[in-house]
């Protein structure tokens, strides 16, 4: 039996204590930290040389863990960029060194430069959906930090709209020059014959607004005595407004579209529409390219030929002119949704999950970050409400998963503890004296 040894033992027991007060410490005074996972020690037994006569006493070491896995409460908040996971995932951000870690701790707020950054300085990363970036499972590429400062104003080019009405039936076929027929300049067609006329607003790539003319001509009469009987067909020209003449006699550029309308002659509804020598039956929509803009595909599916006056039942074009960011949401999948003043929508980030078969075993950074490790196995990549990566919670954050009355009733349990391993020390320091007065 060697005194020193026992004394070697009470001190790596004070040193163990000392570690387990050191992780109470820190737990308590994270326990309001959002994201926060919190650390414990776990003791080894070390022993010494034994023999069945004699034991020498050893000590004990310490191992830290982190309970990275563990799910913490959430609680809601009033801003958008607050984030929170329900699941395993973790988001990906960036620190100030431009190095990729993880983290829990969803607390973004723009900074002066417009990205999504949290309280430790780490920047969201995601994909961003307007250039086309690609998303790859086992690593960081085509990740982008988000910014929303870029994103101020937008004009939204017309792509899509709709045109309901009706045409009059008793309309008789022109005999005369129709508006879309002329390929040339210069066209008389204000009142050509059978012609109707309306307009609509659209919108090019800047956001200009181009006012569109639709004339609707009447150029075949339905034939119900053949079988199958033939249909009436009207041709569409649509012009740019800006073109129409000085004297409003006509247009100084041809249409920017000329397509032919078939009706069914019993029915009234419309069938086909023909471009050039191709006729459709499916999509039933008008097709012209906006100057300095889209192709704008107009849905004139449910429009009739009855007897009735020409009538416009429904006129509708999306795109709008610039207007400044109002707010973003976020989706449970992560996607970023800039909403503009104007009320037009568009996805713009998709921010992933990411987790490793081992989190517990990730290295832990300042700011509740964490390192990917030999330990923790590879990363993987994903959208969020995909797989056990869970869904992303906006307006939310995660608690701290610190249990305040467990780590008191541990740090009493590791101060009786500390002070019973300096005891043994002072037991084994008086026995030495005795040694040291005998051997005197």
């Amino acid at each position: 039996m060697s005194l020193f040894g026992t004394l070697n033992t009470g001190v790596s027991g004070m040193a163990a204590q000392a570690s387990m007060l050191s992780t109470i410490g820190d737990n308590i005074a994270n326990s309001s930290t959002t994201g926060y996972k919190s650390a414990n020690v776990a003791f080894e037994t070390m022993l010494g040389n034994q023999t069945v006569s004699q034991y020498t006493s050893g000590g004990v070491q310490t191992k830290i863990n982190y309970n990275i896995g563990d799910q913490g409460t959430l609680s809601s908040t009033t801003s958008t960029t607050d984030l929170a996971v329900k699941g395993s995932g973790f988001f990906v951000v960036q620190g100030a060194d431009g190095s990729t870690a993880l983290t829990r701790a969803g607390s973004f707020v723009t900074d002066s430069s417009g990205d999504l950054t949290n309280t430790a300085g780490y920047k969201l990363l995601g994909y961003n959906l307007t250039d086309g970036s690609t998303a790859t499972a086992n690593g960081t590429g085509g990740l982008q930090v988000i910014n929303l400062s870029n994103q101020q104003l937008n004009a939204a080019p017309s792509q899509t709209g709709s045109l309901q009405f009706n045409v009059n039936s008793g309309t008789a076929a022109t005999t005369g020059t129709s508006p879309g027929s002329a390929a040339a300049a210069a066209i008389t067609n204000a009142n050509a014959d059978g012609s109707s006329k309306t307009s609509l607003v659209a919108y090019d790539s800047l956001g200009n607004a181009v006012t569109l003319d639709v004339y609707l001509t009447k150029t075949k009469d339905s034939d119900l005595t053949k079988t199958p009987p033939t249909p009436a067909v009207w041709e569409a020209a649509i012009y740019n407004h800006a073109d129409e003449s000085t004297d409003g006699t006509g247009y100084t550029k041809a249409a920017l579209s000329t397509q032919t309308m078939s009706y069914d002659g019993t029915t009234g509804k419309l069938t086909s529409i023909t471009t050039g020598t191709t006729a459709v039956t499916s999509p039933l929509s008008l097709s012209v390219t906006i100057p300095n803009g889209k192709t704008l595909a107009i849905d004139v599916s449910k429009s009739t030929q009855l007897a009735s006056a020409f009538n416009v039942n429904t006129a509708s074009v999306d795109g709008s002119a610039p207007s400044k960011l109002d707010h973003v949401t976020i989706g449970t999948d992560g996607t970023v949704t800039s909403v503009y003043a104007n009320g037009v929508s568009q996805a713009t980030y998709r921010i992933p999950l990411a987790d490793v078969p081992s989190p517990d075993s990730l290295t832990s950074l300042s700011g509740n970050a964490y390192q990917v490790s030999l330990a923790s196995g590879s990363l993987t990549i994903g959208t969020a409400t995909t797989g056990a990566l869970g869904a992303i919670d906006s307006s939310s954050l995660e608690s701290s998963d610190v249990d305040l009355a467990a780590e008191l009733t541990s740090m009493i349990s590791t101060q009786r503890s500390y002070e019973a391993n300096s005891k043994v020390i002072q037991a084994s320091s008086d026995l030495l004296k005795v040694v040291d007065q005998l051997s005197g």
